[in-house]
C-alpha cells in the first residue's frame, strides 16, 4: 500500500491497522532540541481517545503512547528534547474484538472501504475496517503534538464541532470556553444541550449522524505557504480530505461566497496599531495561497459512521445479494472524535509550512 506518507520537510508516515498488535507514525524533518515528551503527546490522544462518553464508541482503548526515538536528555532542562532524527511513536491496541466481525468477513459494508479496498488490492482486512479504520487517526493526533512544538505557543490551534444532522449551533452563542466542557466540543451551550437528546435517539436506533468540524488556527504570521501549486489551503483541502470519513471541505466563507458580490467577499482593509488589519476574513486567511496573518478558518464534513446495527442492503465476495448488520462498538457520530483529528492536521500542514517558509526566506 502506498501514500501513508504526508507532508513536505515535516514529514508524517502512519502505519498500523484497527485490530492490530499497535499503531503509530514517524515524523521525520523535526529540528532539534524541542521540549518533547509522552506525556504532551499523550495529552492530545486523551482528546481523541474512544469510551469518554455514551455518544462515542465504547471500546476501551487507553491509547498511551511511548516515543521509541528521536529524543535524548537535556541537561539544561532535566527532560527530554528533539535530536533532529526520526521520531517514533507507537500506540498499542489493548481492546480489539475481532469476533464482532465474524459475520461480515464475506460481506461489504456499505459506504465503507470494504469493496474498494477488496477491489485493489485482493485481500481485505474485515476486523474494523483494517488500516481504512478511522482508528488510524490516532497516530495523526500522535503526529500533531509533534507538530505543535514546531509552532511554538503562539500559535493556537482549536476546533468545534459546529453541525450534528440537521442541527447547527448558533455562532452567536459562540464560547470556546465551554467547547471542553460537554462530550460534543460544542461551543454554543443550549445546543449541546439538544444534541445530547438527539444523539441519545440516534445510538438508540442502532443508526448514525454526520456532522460539520470547525477549526482555527490564531497567530499564523502572513507570507507562510507558497503560491501556485504549494497553496496553503490546498494542502489543509488534501490534509483535512485525507481523514476518514470526511467529504466535505470548506476555508473561510467557502461555498457561500459563491452567492456573494464582490464587495460583500471582499476583505476590506484598513491600518491599525499593529499595521494592516482587515474588516472581515470571508478568504479564511489565506490570499493566494499565502497566510494573511487573520486567523486560519476551516470546516470538515463528516459523514455518518458507516458501521451501523440497522440492516442495509448489499452484496457478498462471489456476487450474493444480503443484507448487512454490523456488530460491535462504534460511534454514532464519528465526527466528534473528529475534532483533535481536525486539529492535528491543521498542526501538521501549518508545522510543514513554517519550516518550508524559513527554508525560502530564512527566517
Amino acid at each position: 500500500m502506498s501514500h501513508n506518507t504526508f507532508g513536505h520537510l515535516f514529514r508524517v508516515t502512519t502505519w498500523g491497522e484497527s485490530h492490530g498488535r499497535a499503531l503509530g507514525c514517524v515524523v521525520d524533518g523535526c529540528p532539534p532540541g524541542l521540549a518533547l515528551d509522552e506525556a504532551w503527546v499523550q495529552r492530545f490522544l486523551d482528546q481523541r481517545r474512544p469510551g469518554t462518553s455514551r455518544f462515542v464508541t465504547q471500546r476501551k482503548e487507553p491509547d498511551q503512547v511511548k516515543i521509541l526515538s528521536g529524543v535524548f536528555e537535556d541537561d539544561r532542562t532535566d527532560g527530554q528534547v528533539t535530536t533532529g532524527t526520526p521520531i517514533s511513536l507507537m500506540i498499542e491496541n489493548v481492546d480489539q474484538r475481532s469476533k464482532d466481525y465474524s459475520e461480515i468477513r464475506d460481506r461489504y459494508r456499505p459506504g465503507h472501504a470494504d469493496y474498494t479496498y477488496d477491489q485493489k488490492y485482493g485481500v481485505r482486512d474485515y476486523r474494523g475496517g483494517g488500516r481504512s479504520s478511522a482508528r488510524e487517526t490516532a497516530a495523526r493526533v500522535a503526529a500533531g503534538a509533534v507538530a505543535r512544538r514546531v509552532l511554538g505557543d503562539d500559535i493556537i490551534i482549536r476546533g468545534a464541532v459546529v453541525q450534528i444532522g440537521e442541527h447547527k449551533i448558533d455562532p452567536a452563542k459562540w464560547n470556546w470556553d465551554i467547547t471542553g466542557d460537554n462530550p460534543f466540543w460544542c461551543p454554543d451551550a443550549e445546543m449541546a444541550a439538544q444534541w445530547e437528546d438527539y444523539l441519545d435517539s440516534v445510538r438508540k436506533s442502532g443508526s448514525s449522524v454526520g456532522a460539520v468540524v470547525e477549526v482555527h488556527a490564531s497567530g499564523v504570521p502572513a507570507g507562510w505557504g507558497a503560491p501556485i501549486y504549494g497553496k496553503i489551503d490546498s494542502e489543509l483541502g488534501a490534509a483535512m480530505m485525507s481523514i476518514n470519513a470526511a467529504k466535505g471541505f470548506e476555508i473561510g466563507a467557502g461555498f457561500a461566497a459563491a452567492s456573494f458580490t464582490g464587495e460583500q467577499n471582499a476583505d476590506e482593509m484598513r491600518m491599525g496599531n499593529d499595521g494592516v488589519r482587515f474588516l472581515s476574513n470571508n478568504n479564511g486567511g489565506v490570499a493566494g495561497g499565502l497566510s494573511t496573518g487573520q486567523d486560519i478558518v476551516v470546516r470538515v464534513a463528516i459523514k455518518p459512521t458507516s458501521s451501523i446495527l440497522t440492516e442495509t442492503k448489499s452484496v457478498t465476495r462471489d456476487g450474493q445479494e444480503v443484507d448487512v448488520r454490523t456488530k460491535g462498538r462504534h460511534d454514532p457520530c464519528v465526527g466528534i472524535r473528529a475534532v483533535p483529528v481536525a486539529e492535528a492536521m491543521m498542526a501538521c500542514v501549518l508545522a510543514d509550512a513554517k519550516l518550508r517558509h524559513r527554508g525560502q526566506i530564512g527566517s
